[in-house]
């Protein structure tokens, strides 16, 4: 059997005269007045041979009848390309191999698709996912998967280097139902009783600090039963931390130094710390959401007070019963059409409006159904404050604040996008906005439950001076949660944890409202490590498939991920899920259901 010598891409002008030999699949089949070139690769690239059958006429027949894909191995001497036939687009493309011998591995059947970028990109998604092996064989596709192995080694390096160490923890759990869905996993030796998949090591790494580790790191497979989307899949990956001793500030620092290695050694690109910092409630009221991309204004402006009196009985009802007015200025974007409008109005309407307001300022003129009732206070203060020139449009929100920030926030995002589409915004991937997103809410109040939840999770500790208000003002207490944000995607966030055991009892029993019974079974053992010297301590999880998907310069996590599901959840490789024998069943003390039809 051929064995290789050198890389498809390894060969340079250095190497004329030498005897090498290659293996790998064919790219492309060309015959030149009889004279077959095959362009043979393998993951590193590309390498031009030639086989000349006036040298052996049975070789350069077997080179002719070669398919496109099959794998071969060749032996041969490299020899310099002709004047004028030099591949400046190659890194090999001033040498070529004269072949002496050929081996064929394996005959390929023709694709269903075309294996170049240009081509496979055009490809339905579903098809590709089906045939990911030969997806997997496209060059950008080569490429992610190294950056994606590149950037798990810096990120080990890393930690490494800093005095942290490796633990992996169970990936079987038991069931902790608050939260997001779990998928649950039938015990066989004990009838009737179930696993889940973790959805985190959160737990699993705080009893490590109980237990000295003091600086754990891990890149962990996880596991959520939450819809799917672009950022967003069943089975994911996370760098999970979590350190002793230590503060936010202490957090930052040793994240920001993460962020600048990667972009580093990935794309070589030298980023400015400290990152920006803000807190939750500032990055709601400027931008709308907790995760803000700060390559562009189009800020959101509070007018509540503004409109508190107004004319417009809509906004001033709003007010009156204790919401807000919201509005941002889609600078240039007048020309929108009604189609877009509707478009934007959906989307509104989607997050719980009613309507969605505005106003176009076209030679001079304020035009929309709702300029008539504003008062010239009101339009001067408009003018003033969200800086109206000619050719903007200005949308309004009017409803309670969390709604408020959420329409405008995503009116905001597809405004920038109409703008890019016009060419009068530019938003460049390359732009690297970090942002630490910072002092979020510790619970929300959920009328549906009449108790509070905890925003992150029940384990974050209280801003210190906030403690004051767990018994009188939940709502008040701000947590020690951090968000690392950039361009718009949150790449992870944690927080310092509670490390007192009567604080965290305090925190489910008289704030959460969680039964001490259910607090026993789902939490008593943590609770009973933290009695027995439990340091301070704090972490955060980064989520490297979308980190990797930002350093490729996609959006969707699934180019990123070797064998992704659909957004409907299925592997259509391995065309799974599937059903499984009764046999399975009856050993898992399992019965399917089907599922009952809704009822009319």
């Amino acid at each position: 059997m051929i064995k290789r010598s050198h890389h498809c891409a390894q060969l340079t002008p250095a190497n004329l005269g030498q005897s090498i030999s290659l293996v790998g699949w064919v790219d492309s089949v060309r015959d030149h007045g009889g004279i077959i070139f095959i362009d043979l690769r393998d993951r590193e690239g590309i390498t031009q041979v030639k086989f000349d059958p006036q040298d052996n006429a049975e070789l350069g027949a077997q080179a002719a009848h070669l398919k496109a894909e099959s794998v071969i191995g060749v032996r041969g001497h490299v020899v310099a390309r002709p004047e004028g036939t030099v591949n400046a687009n190659l890194p090999t493309g001033a040498i070529e191999v004269s072949g002496t011998e050929l081996e064929v591995f394996n005959v390929s059947e023709t694709p269903p698709f075309p294996l170049d970028d240009a081509g496979g990109d055009k490809v339905n998604e579903d098809m590709r996912l089906t045939y990911r092996y030969l997806d997997l064989r496209r060059p950008k596709m080569r490429k992610n998967l190294f950056v994606r192995h590149r950037t798990a080694k810096a990120v080990r390096d890393y930690f490494d280097d800093n005095g942290f160490i490796e633990v992996e923890t169970p990936a079987l759990f038991k069931s902790t139902p608050e939260g997001a869905r779990e998928y649950l996993v039938p015990s066989r030796i004990h009838a009737g009783e179930f696993y889940a998949l973790s959805q985190s090591p959160q737990q699993f790494k705080q009893i490590l600090m109980v237990a000295g580790v003091e600086k754990y790191f891990q890149i962990v497979r996880c596991f959520r039963d939450e819809d799917l989307r672009a950022d967003r899949q069943m089975e994911f990956t996370q760098i999970d931390v979590e350190a002793s001793f230590i503060d936010r500030e202490d957090i930052y620092v040793l994240f920001e130094g993460l962020m600048k290695k990667v972009w580093k050694e990935i794309l070589n690109v030298d980023l400015q710390t400290p990152f920006l910092r803000m807190p939750f409630h500032e990055a709601m009221n400027r931008f709308g959401v907790d995760k803000p991309d700060m390559r562009f204004g189009l800020e959101l402006v509070d007018f509540t007070e503004t409109f508190k009196n107004s004319s417009f009985k809509v906004f001033q009802a709003t007010v009156a019963s204790g919401g807000v007015i919201k509005a941002v200025n889609a600078k240039g974007l007048s020309d929108v059409t009604q189609g877009e409008i509707k478009a934007l109005e959906d989307t509104a309407k989607s997050l719980g409006a009613k309507g969605l307001g505005f106003i176009k300022i076209e030679n001079g003129e304020w035009k929309s159904p709702i300029a008539k009732f504003l008062s010239e206070a009101e339009k001067a203060d408009l003018q003033a404050r969200l800086n109206i020139e000619d050719g903007d449009i200005v949308f309004f929100a009017a409803a309670t604040w969390e709604k408020a920030c959420a329409i405008l926030g995503r009116v905001r995002l597809d405004c920038a996008q109409l703008l890019v589409k016009r060419g009068k915004l530019s938003i460049r991937p390359d732009d690297w906005r970090f942002l630490w997103v910072v002092e979020f809410p510790l619970m929300t109040y959920d009328e549906e439950q009449d108790r509070y939840l905890a925003t992150h999770h029940p384990f974050t500790a209280p801003v210190p001076e906030d403690v004051q208000f767990l018994d009188t003002d939940p709502a008040k207490v701000r947590g020690q949660h951090y968000d690392l944000v950039l361009n718009g995607m949150e790449l992870g966030g944690g927080s310092i944890r509670i490390h007192q055991p009567a604080v965290q009892e305090k925190v489910f029993k008289d704030v959460l409202k969680i039964p001490q019974d259910v607090v026993e079974s789902r939490f008593g053992y943590m609770l009973k490590a933290f009695k027995y010297g439990a340091p301070p301590h704090g972490g955060i999880a980064f989520g490297l498939d979308r980190m990797v998907a930002l350093l490729c310069g996609t959006t969707s996590i699934r180019d990123v991920i070797a064998f992704p599901k659909t957004q409907k959840a299925q592997c259509l490789m391995t065309q799974s899920p599937t059903p499984v024998t009764a046999k399975q069943l009856r050993d898992l003390h399992i019965q399917v259901v089907a599922p009952q039809p809704p009822q009319a």
